[in-house]
Parts: structure tokens; C-alpha cells; sequence
């Protein structure tokens, strides 16, 4: 028997397809775009690599942003849950789940089981988020997935005093002006966007699960760029755990989920 997770996020979309013993089979990214039928071509994507057609997926679970539109879906749940469980199947140890995504950017403590103890959301400004900084990107003529390697090439950051995308786009432009190198402007971005994060991240600290090195993973779109990662690495004190596909954490969190179903 076979499941699907997707999980339709602002900026990409992620299929995963699992057996029932809960071997990945499959799992696939795109753009979200503005076109409809994204959940569709994302599952069919990933049933290509896994050789299997949709009639033979028995159970469909969907999350983020998206959900409520995936017209095949059999359940929906919310990204909160399915990005623990995706995690916590990962990394059995963790407490912390920062989850850097296109639209937000959350973190979210889990208790001695997995179970979802307290989370906090960054949901009603792009900064600290993948929006930020694809738009920087754009200001800058540069890729978004260059965005990290480039940061470790400035000798210092540069202050990027603005938490907000708008007024942070004009201190770019001014720096531009300036001559401050580009590779210092995005190590400086990449910077903010980690700060934005601790912040969120300390509101969820309590003395009975404390910060330390192997309870911390970083996931989500932005946990690709190196820089950021860094970043948070020298707030926090102790490198992150960091899935190798960490856009994929809540498809698979929504296709575990789906495997309890069948």
C-alpha cells in the first residue's frame, strides 16, 4: 500500500510518496506559480519517479498554505503538526523546529514524545522569511540560490537596520549607491533574516528544554541558503541540524500522517 504528502507552500510545492513500512518511494518541488492544478502536477511528478500510478495511492494527506484547495486530498492537517512529525521522524531527539518557508517563518518546541507543545509564527510581515530575501535578490540582480555562497565571500556584513521588507529595500539601494560590495550587502541580508529568527526562537526558549547542540533542525526553503544558516549558528552558539532535503519535511510528516490511515 502507498501514501501521499503534499504540502502546498506560498513559493513551492512538495510531494512525498511512502509505503506503508514508511520507505520514502518518491518526492518532488516546483513552483507554486498562480496557475491551478499545482497539487496535481506535483503528485504526478513524483508518481513518475516512484512508477506507480494515482490509482494505487491509497491515502492522501495535504498541508501549508494550499491545503484546503488540493481537490484529492483525503485529510488535510495543519503544517504545524505535519512539519513535527516530519521532523521527529528525521531526528528522534529534537525539541526546536525552525521552519524559515516562502510566506513564514515559525518555530515550534516539541515535548518528550513529539507532540506539538507551543509554536510562534512570523505570519504578518515578510522579513525573516523566503519572501524577503527573494525580493533582495531581485533588487540586487542576483539568483536566490546564490544568495549564500555569495555571503561567505564578504570580509564583514553589512548593518541592515530594517525589519521591514519595504524600508529594507531602500537601505539596500542606498548601500548599492554607497559601493558597499554586493557579496557584504547579502551577507548582511542573510544576517537580519537570522536575527528575525532568533528573536522568534527565544520567546519559545523555557528552562525545561534548553537550547543545545542535536535538539535544534533548521527546515524549510530557506534553510538551503548557507548563509542564513550560519548565521543562526553564531546566534544560537552550535551548528543546527539541517535535513538534506529540508523543503520536503511537512510532505512527509503529511504522508506519515497518512500511513496511520490506512
Amino acid at each position: 500500500m502507498y501514501v501521499a504528502g503534499i504540502d502546498i507552500g506560498s513559493m513551492t510545492s512538495k510531494a512525498v510518496i511512502l509505503s506503508s513500512a514508511g520507505d520514502v518511494l518518491s518526492h518532488a518541488v516546483i513552483l507554486t506559480g498562480t496557475g491551478s492544478g499545482v497539487a496535481q502536477k506535483v503528485l504526478d511528478i513524483a508518481l513518475e519517479k516512484a512508477k506507480l500510478t494515482q490509482d494505487q495511492i491509497n491515502y492522501v494527506v495535504a498541508t501549508g498554505y494550499g491545503r484546503v484547495g488540493v481537490p484529492f486530498k483525503d485529510k488535510q492537517v495543519t503544517e504545524i503538526t505535519c512539519h513535527a512529525r516530519g521532523v521527529r521522524h528525521l531526528f528522534p531527539e529534537v525539541s526546536y523546529i525552525i521552519d524559515i518557508g516562502g510566506q513564514d517563518s515559525k518555530v515550534i518546541r516539541l515535548g518528550l514524545h513529539g507532540e506539538v507543545q507551543d509554536f510562534a509564527m512570523n505570519d504578518k510581515c515578510a522579513a525573516g522569511t523566503g519572501r524577503f530575501l527573494a525580493v533582495m535578490a531581485g533588487v540586487l540582480n542576483v539568483g536566490l540560490n546564490d544568495l549564500g555562497p555569495l555571503s561567505l565571500e564578504a570580509k564583514e556584513p553589512a548593518i541592515i537596520s530594517s525589519t521591514c521588507t519595504v524600508f529594507a529595500e531602500s537601505e539596500v539601494v542606498s548601500r548599492i549607491a554607497e559601493g558597499t560590495p554586493v557579496n557584504s550587502i547579502i551577507a548582511g541580508l542573510n544576517k537580519a533574516v537570522a536575527e528575525r529568527v532568533y528573536a522568534l526562537l527565544r520567546t519559545k526558549m523555557v528552562s525545561q528544554i534548553k537550547l543545545k547542540e542535536g535538539n535544534v533542525v533548521l527546515t524549510g526553503g530557506v534553510a538551503r541558503n548557507i548563509g542564513v544558516a550560519k548565521a543562526l549558528e553564531e546566534k544560537i552558539g552550535f551548528p543546527l541540524c539541517i535535513p538534506d532535503h529540508p523543503q520536503l519535511t511537512g510532505a512527509l510528516g503529511a504522508a506519515l500522517i497518512a500511513i496511520d490511515y490506512i
